[in-house]
C-alpha cells in the first residue's frame, strides 16, 4: 500500500485494486512513516547486513529454466535432478553467449543451487525421481567388477549360470505428447489410459539364451484377458493395486516361478543347478536365504546407473521395440486414416500390449554389449529403431512426431 501511495496513486484507486476499505488506506497513508520505521527496527541485524546480488545471467537462465520445467510438467514429462541440472547448464551457456558474458564464472548446477532454485521459483511440484537423483557412487562401481569376477572364478559359475534381474515401469498406452491422439485424450472426461502402467521385471543370463519376464499390473483379471488362462500367457502375470513389485510378489515369484524356471533351464542344458543372480538392493534383501542353489549378489547402493547390466541399454531397447511394434500394428490396421486411428487407440487394451515379443526382440549382441560395456553397436541399433518409430508414426498420418518426441516418450516412463 505504501509503495503505491509513494507512486502517487489516489486512495480510492488503491482500495479498489487491493480490495480494501478506503478508510484503511487513509490510515496507512497517515501512519506511513511510523510503519516504515517499525519495519526497519524489526528487521534482524543479520538480514540488514547480508546483501546478496544475483547476476543478470543467472536471473535470465533461471527464468527460462522455470518456464521449461512448467512446460514439461504440463506435458506430463518427468523432471529429475539429472535432467534439471543438464538443462540448467545448457541454458546458462546459451544465455552467456547471448549476453556476451564470456568471462562469467563456470556454473555446475549443484545440489545446493537446485534446492535454493526450487524455493525461489516456488516449484513445489518437482519430484526428484529415479536413482539419477542421488549421486552415483563411482568408487563402489569401480570396485564391484573385481568382486564379481572373483565370485565367478572361485565358485566356478558358467556364463549360462550367471543372471541379471531388473525391473522397469511401462506406460503401455502412452503416445508422443504432441500427437493429436495424446492431446484429445488429455481433455477426455475421466481419461486415464496414458497413466495406466505396469511394472515389468526382466531377467537374462550372460549367455543370452535364457530370457525370463514377469509383469505386475493393477488388476489380477483384466476384462481384456478374461479368455486367457494365466498359464498360457507368454509372460508371468501378478497384480498389485499400484502395479508395484512388492516383497510378497517377489517372494512368490522367486520361490514358485523363477527358481523352477532356472532349475528346468539347467536340467535342459545339462548343468548343475547353481545360479548367480545379480540385482539391485532394496526390499529384496531376504532373497539371499530363499534358495540355497541361487546366490544373490546385490549391486552396491547408488550404482545402478553405472553398472546394472540391464540398465545400460537393454531396458531402453525393450521399450523402443515395444513402441515400434505398437506403431507397426497401428499402421497395418488403419492405413493412416484419422477416424480409424482414433478407433484403434480407443480399443487398444492390455491384451494388445505384447511385451514378451519386444523382450524377445532384444538381440544377443545387444545383451552381450551390456555385460561387456561396449555400447556402440547397441546405440546404433536403438537409434535405428527410434527412426523407424518416427517413420511409422508419419505413415499413420502423425506427421508432427519427430525423434525428440520419441525420446521424450521413452523418458516419460520414469514418471510416477
Amino acid at each position: 500500500v505504501i509503495k503505491q501511495i509513494e507512486k502517487g496513486e489516489c486512495n480510492c484507486d488503491i482500495s479498489r485494486a487491493l480490495n480494501m476499505h478506503e478508510s484503511s488506506v487513509r490510515t496507512i497513508h497517515a501512519q506511513a512513516e511510523k510503519i516504515k520505521e517499525s519495519c526497519k527496527n524489526a528487521t534482524p541485524v543479520s538480514v540488514k547486513k547480508v546483501v546478496h546480488t544475483r547476476s543478470n545471467l543467472m536471473e535470465n537462465m533461471e527464468r527460462r529454466l522455470s518456464m521449461w520445467i512448467e512446460d514439461q510438467t504440463q506435458r506430463k514429462m518427468p523432471v529429475n535432478l539429472a535432467v534439471i541440472q543438464e538443462k540448467a547448464k545448457a541454458l546458462y551457456d546459451a544465455v552467456k553467449l547471448e549476453l556476451n558474458e564470456i568471462d562469467a564464472k563456470p556454473f555446475n548446477a549443484s545440489h545446493g543451487w537446485l534446492k535454493h532454485f526450487k524455493k525461489r521459483s516456488n516449484l513445489h511440484n518437482i519430484k526428484i525421481t529415479g536413482e539419477a537423483a542421488a549421486a552415483a557412487d563411482t568408487e563402489a562401481a569401480e570396485s564391484f567388477p573385481a568382486i564379481f569376477e572373483t565370485i565367478i572364478k572361485e565358485d566356478g559359475y558358467l556364463s549360462k549360470q550367471v543372471f541379471n534381474l531388473d525391473e522397469t515401469g511401462l506406460y503401455w498406452k502412452r503416445t508422443p505428447a504432441r500427437t493429436y491422439i495424446s492431446c484429445e485424450e488429455a481433455y477426455a472426461p475421466g481419461f486415464k489410459a496414458a497413466k495406466d502402467h505396469m511394472t515389468v521385471m526382466l531377467c537374462t543370463n550372460v549367455n543370452k539364451d535364457c530370457k525370463l519376464k514377469l509383469a505386475v499390473y493393477c488388476s489380477a483379471n483384466p476384462r481384456a484377458l478374461a479368455r486367457y488362462s494365466n498359464n498360457r500367457k507368454m509372460i508371468l502375470w501378478r497384480s498389485n493395486a499400484k502395479a508395484w513389485v512388492t516383497a510378497s510378489i517377489f517372494t512368490d515369484y522367486f520361490c514358485n516361478c523363477l527358481t523352477a524356471e532356472l532349475k528346468d533351464y539347467c536340467l535342459q542344458e545339462n548343468l548343475a543347478f547353481k545360479i548367480l543372480l545379480v540385482m539391485n538392493q532394496g526390499i529384496l534383501l531376504f532373497a539371499l536365504f530363499i534358495c540355497q542353489k541361487t546366490f544373490v549378489l546385490f549391486l552396491p547402493p547408488n550404482t545402478t546407473s553405472l553398472i546394472q547390466p540391464l540398465d545400460q541399454g537393454a531396458i531402453a531397447a525393450f521399450k523402443v521395440y515395444y513402441f515400434r511394434r505398437t506403431f507397426a500394428r497401428l499402421i497395418r490396421e488403419t492405413d493412416g486414416e484419422n477416424s480409424l486411428i482414433k478407433e484403434f487407440w480407443r480399443k487398444f487394451n492390455i491384451k494388445d500390449a505384447i511385451i514378451a515379443e519386444a523382450w524377445a526382440e532384444v538381440s544377443s549382441s545387444c545383451l552381450n554389449a551390456v555385460w561387456c560395456h561396449e555400447f556402440r553397436e547397441f546405440d546404433t541399433e536403438i537409434a535405428e529403431a527410434k527412426k523407424q518409430i518416427v517413420a511409422l508414426a508419419h505413415g499413420t498420418g502423425l506427421e508432427e512426431v519427430n525423434a525428440t518426441d520419441v525420446q521424450e516418450l521413452l523418458n516419460s516412463h520414469g514418471e510416477e
